[in-house]
């Protein structure tokens, strides 16, 4: 069999961390992921991306959950990976990639896969290949959708969904110190996590990412401070993303240099990225 497909997936940003409660809730960002998979006789796997410390057990792992196994036996899969999203920041690129290469291949092997067929492939690898500790299934949800998605992971459940305004931006700080501090510490507080996700799930998505924002950068050594500042200078929410040690700060268009002001005393670098309320797409391709 030989075939080609491109699928396209976006990041996301946190608004609420899902390892507290294994509940979580992000907003697509237009950051993107291309995955081309192409198929030839033969057999095996071969990966090309432009990231040395992307996982291929994760890739491997998702494409044995969405291609059966009597095509694996008799496929040789070749994929290439071009990413927009900075690897490692919290900026979802895990899920993205996982996701976008499941979409792809469902389109050659399993073109009657679900989207949450799909959505677990990737859920699952993460978890197996231990690339995520939930599953980030918040995250994988607004990679694939686009938008505001609040989620219980554990359940892998959509609980809330909707379009974000298209008037917004993200912008993000990547420090130049990619430590992250101790991931078990988000569990001390619980009842603050469930909080801001209670607020994400009734819409009042700045409040549940600001909350959200104080707690991951007091708990995972950023400044909390900076968070503060973020909002003074006209951020409407803002907080670590995922599990750092990025900081995304959402705003309108006209605020951008005053954010970026308050960045630019940090030592890293920084990103702008509109926001995405557009769903994964794929295309087959007859060469």
């Amino acid at each position: 069999m030989m075939a080609k497909a491109i699928a396209t997936i976006h990041g996301a940003v946190s608004l609420v961390n899902a390892i507290a409660n294994k509940k979580g809730a992000t907003l697509g960002i237009e950051l993107k992921v291309e995955a081309i998979v192409e198929t030839t006789p033969g057999k095996g796997i071969t990966i090309q991306s432009d990231s040395k410390s992307l996982s291929s057990r994760l890739i491997n792992s998702t494409i044995e959950k969405i291609v059966p196994k009597k095509d694996l036996e008799k496929n040789k899969i070749s994929i290439i990976l071009n990413s927009e999203i900075p690897l490692g920041y919290g900026l979802k690129s895990s899920s993205a990639i996982s996701t976008s290469v499941a979409l792809a291949c469902a389109k050659i092997f399993n073109p009657k896969a679900t989207d949450q067929q799909i959505l677990l492939a990737g859920v699952e690898a993460s978890i197996e290949s231990k690339v995520s500790i939930t599953g980030a299934y918040d995250d994988a949800c607004s990679c694939y959708y686009g938008g505001f998605n609040v989620t219980d992971n554990e359940k892998k459940k959509r609980i809330h969904f909707e379009k974000a305004p298209s008037n917004l931006i993200a912008v993000i700080f990547l420090p130049k110190n990619r430590k992250r501090g101790n991931l078990k510490n988000l569990k001390t507080m619980p009842a603050v996590f469930e909080n801001a996700w209670e607020l994400a799930r009734n819409s009042k998505y700045w409040d549940a990412m600001i909350i959200n924002g104080l707690a991951t950068a007091t708990i995972l050594n950023s400044d909390p401070k900076i968070i503060v500042n973020l909002l003074e200078k006209g951020a409407i929410g803002a907080s670590v993303s995922g599990n750092g040690p990025s900081i995304a700060a959402i705003t309108k268009k006209e605020n951008e240099a005053n954010i970026k002001k308050v960045f630019s005393s940090l030592e890293g670098s920084t990103i702008v990225s509109k926001i995405n309320n557009q769903k994964a797409e794929v295309h087959e391709v007859y060469n």
